[in-house]
């Protein structure tokens, strides 16, 4: 049974916890609608965005957002605290190219936009997923974005579902040995991303000294978790 103290307990506590910024960068190109990628990619963020919007701290509130590129990038869901990120989400839809360049300089814009991300915020998690290849001139933007203060000390993970992934350009967008980049040619493999994603956020989001703490080593799939594209 919920606390009838709950709410009233997060609105205590988040509003002076020091942010930890968590933005997704989403493919949601025309080729996530094949073999049910968008599907897996909405029920695992839905099942993040719950996960993270029951953890309260008086130290830390989880922020998240969501920039969707899809044809066209678009903006998806505002940075807000993920107690209100949970309601706010809606599904993703795929339809267009992959303008991984324009979601780089958009990225850059919102880490470094003070009135987003305060200076008192701890350092970010950015996370990127994609199925295929940048559709326009991405390596100068992801080089000024990897340049920027917030983004270089940033936590990078990111995932390339199906064959035609750009491991290699994921690869520099994560720029670290320790971390590789998830490889997902099975549906099961989205949803044990993401739940990597929330364990690494909730790890810091617990932790006394959130800025030091590294995500944990990468989920593996099961034999018996079977399920091909």
């Amino acid at each position: 049974m919920t606390s009838p103290n709950l709410s009233t307990l997060r609105e205590f506590t988040l509003p002076d916890a020091r942010p930890l910024p968590l933005l997704l960068l989403l493919d949601a190109s025309g080729s996530m609608a094949e073999h049910g990628k968008i599907e897996a990619v909405n029920n695992a963020i839905q099942d993040l965005l719950t996960t993270l919007a029951n953890e309260t701290s008086h130290r830390v509130g989880v922020h998240v957002g969501a920039l969707a590129f899809g044809g066209k990038l678009r903006p998806h869901l505002d940075l807000m605290p993920a107690h209100q990120a949970v309601t706010a989400w809606r599904p993703l839809s795929a339809a267009g190219g992959t303008p991984m360049g324009a979601t780089f300089d958009a990225c850059h814009k919102l880490l470094e936009d003070r009135s987003l991300i305060p200076s008192r915020a701890y350092r970010p998690t950015l996370v990127l997923i994609s199925d295929g290849m940048p559709t326009d001139a991405w390596e100068a933007p992801l080089d000024a974005l990897l340049k920027s203060p917030r983004a270089a000390k940033a936590t990078r993970l990111a995932m390339g579902i199906g064959p035609d992934a750009d491991t290699s350009m994921l690869a520099q967008f994560v720029q670290n040995p320790e971390i590789p980049v998830f490889k997902a040619s099975q549906a099961r493999e989205i949803t044990r991303f993401f739940r990597w994603v929330t364990m690494s956020v909730v790890a810091r989001s617990r932790s006394a000294a959130p800025d030091l703490v590294l995500p944990p080593p990468p989920p593996s799939l099961d034999d018996d978790d079977q399920i091909h594209y």
